[in-house]
């Protein structure tokens, strides 16, 4: 069957109705997919892997009823899949094949999508960069030689350049936020318990998931598909006044937000950056919006440093579950108990070494781990607990204002290659922490934040807009998004390797 020509002029939610009303065939909507695939992707190396031959059985089976019937769309490398290989980005997983798909997973596709792959994504999510040995880097679709971004930059890259009009995504740090506005594209990261968390594949509660989009009401409509929390779930947001998708549609009320042009820990952003946010600011205030300079009282070297003690508990983690697993070989048992955990990890970082002749972790996963592992559970239960106070500072800030606009980094997405994890680490870690100021106070405080495509710098390079909203109002914020996309429409604006 021939790919449909109009593929790239129409969002998800449109492409759902043409299916729907039996003006397209699901076939074509992959076809034209895989011919995107075949054009793009050896540029952008968005794609872990490629699903056509099941999206193709899919698609010739009778659709499944929803707001994205037949839609292809591809899904992040750090989701599992009940027998699909997973590595999370990590040489060491490269052969792992999961057991269980999550609930959140199987939403996207009773919504009705159909994936036609899986996307890059740095080791673990762990760096706002997609750039991991396995797989290599994610190319920036508006300049080759820039990152995408991270952690859902394949996810982002392959929605910029046209592969598909929407892709899944998660954020723990800004991970949909980040990509979204080094690619010039949307994403809205929800407020904490919108979404089900079944299984829970961490305890830290600040991931969450939905999608990178062209179109605000893609996102919209697809959180109306998949929220709501299954029974277990330890959070729980309140219900929303009114659809997402309604919110979309609807201009919200005059609004009075915030803005700020530094980083909690007083530094200024880069100019384009800066000028990103004054120019949207500008625009809130011709909308209607009343405007102020203000931002939350926060202690922002005590918010870097507790983030990164709870970071560092992540890839911790990870490696105590390898040696968890492993302890059904009687010689991992015996090491532990001789040698400790982390030497007994060390041996078996070697000996998978062997099989690959590449470090089965990379350098900044061992220097985070390492990290937690000389903190004390009093130490990483006091970082816990601080960023918590933050939270309460910044939720009683958003009482008195609607919304808080600031960039979404620090600089202008950075080459491929800037961030160099054999750097020293107080080195790397000042450099995160410059660039990644703004984006983790949504995923502690369980806010729901979003990344909107409103500016490029003088070099053609996207810089998001970004704006916290206060928990559970993600209609706000959607509210204000779509007007914003009426506003100064991005949907035209496309980069040069998008174009045929």
């Amino acid at each position: 069957m021939e790919p449909f020509a109009e593929y790239e002029q129409h969002d998800a939610v449109e492409l759902g109705r043409l299916v729907a009303t039996g003006a397209v065939h699901p076939r074509e909507l992959i076809e034209a997919a895989a011919v995107r695939i075949r054009d793009v992707e050896p540029r952008v190396n968005a794609l872990v892997s490629s699903q056509l031959g099941s999206a193709r059985e899919a698609a010739n089976r009778p659709p499944t009823p929803g707001p994205f019937t037949g839609v292809p769309t591809l899904i992040k490398e750090l989701t599992m899949e009940d027998g699909a290989r997973v590595s999370f980005g990590s040489v060491f997983f490269r052969d792992y094949v999961a057991d269980v798909t999550p609930e959140f997973r199987s939403r996207i596709d009773r919504a009705g999508f159909i994936a036609v792959g899986r996307t890059n994504v740095p080791e673990f999510g762990l760096l706002p960069t997609t750039e991991p040995a396995l797989w290599g880097p994610t190319r920036n679709p508006w300049n080759l030689e820039h990152s995408a971004g991270g952690s859902s930059g394949g996810a982002a890259a392959a929605v910029a350049a046209g592969i598909v009009p929407l892709a899944h995504g998660s954020d723990g740090g800004g991970s949909i936020r980040i990509p979204a506005s080094t690619c010039g594209v949307f994403g809205l990261k929800p407020s904490r318990g919108r979404n089900p968390r079944r299984p829970a594949a961490t305890p830290d509660y600040l991931s969450v998931e939905l999608a990178l989009t062209r179109s605000v009401r893609d996102s919209a409509v697809l959180l109306d598909a998949v929220a709501g929390p299954v029974p277990g779930d330890q959070y729980w947001a309140p219900p929303p006044p009114m659809s997402f998708a309604e919110a979309a549609a609807t201009d919200p009320e005059p609004l009075t937000v915030a803005f700020s042009l530094e980083d909690a820990r007083g530094n200024p952003v880069h100019p384009d950056c800066a000028r990103a946010v004054v120019d949207t600011a500008h625009l809130l205030e011709d909308l209607g919006h009343n405007v102020e300079e203000a931002a939350p009282p926060i202690d922002g070297d005590q918010m870097a440093e507790a983030f990164v003690q709870v970071w560092a508990s992540l890839a911790s983690g990870a490696f105590q579950i390898i040696l968890d697993a492993a302890t059904e070989y009687r010689v991992v048992r015996t090491l532990r108990a001789r040698i400790g955990d982390w030497r007994t990890m060390k041996l078996i970082a070697r000996l998978d070494q062997r099989k690959t002749g590449i470090s089965p972790f990379e350098p900044f996963t061992w220097a985070l781990a390492n990290r937690a592992r000389h903190r004390t559970p009093a130490e990483l239960d006091l970082a816990r607990r601080n960023l918590q106070q933050i939270a309460h500072r910044t939720g009683a800030f958003l009482e008195t204002y609607d919304a808080f606009l600031t960039p979404v980094l620090g600089a202008p997405p950075m080459r491929l290659g800037e961030i160099d994890q054999t750097k020293p680490w107080d080195e790397l870690i000042e450099q995160l922490y410059r660039y990644v100021a703004f984006t983790p106070l949504a995923n502690f405080s369980g806010m729901p934040a979003m990344s909107v495509p409103l500016h490029w710098n003088a070099q053609g390079l996207p810089i998001g807009s970004h704006f916290l909203g206060r928990f559970g109002d993600e209609t706000t914020l959607y509210r204000l998004a779509g007007q914003l996309e009426r506003a100064r429409g991005w949907w035209d604006r496309r980069p040069a390797i998008a174009l045929r």
